[in-house]
């Protein structure tokens, strides 16, 4: 069974996130800010991140600048879940290696799911 990290404040979101992912036989750990994803992410070698940039602490982008530094972190595929669309966000989510880029209003949960199951097959 493969092991999904999501790094996400929005408990409402999270939790049917963690629902539908459970349900298609993923393993979820959950974190609710980038210094928690962290230690996370060192504990559970997860095969997928899911990240929020807007979150309490540390930005999802400084979040993912520090993994993909880290030779042990940075073939981690990570998909960046947010309500920042601009251009300029997404644009600089992929050069900062992000796989995708999702904006949380353009999605609905099953869609989530179906380009983590993509990302990560099962």
């Amino acid at each position: 069974m493969k092991r999904i990290l999501i790094i996400e404040d929005d408990e409402f979101l999270l939790g049917l996130l963690v629902e539908k992912l459970t349900k298609e036989q993923f393993i979820v750990s959950v974190a609710f800010d980038g210094e928690e994803g962290l230690k996370k992410l060192k504990q559970e070698e997860p095969d997928l991140i899911i990240l929020d940039l807007i979150l309490p602490g540390m930005h999802g982008f400084e979040f993912l600048k520090r993994i993909k530094k880290d030779p042990k972190t940075s073939q981690i595929p990570v998909i960046i879940l947010s309500n920042l669309g601009q251009r300029q966000e997404i644009e600089q989510g992929i050069k900062l290696g992000a796989v995708d880029y999702l904006v949380k209003a353009n999605f609905t949960p099953k869609e989530i799911v179906e380009k983590i199951k993509r990302y990560c097959k099962t």
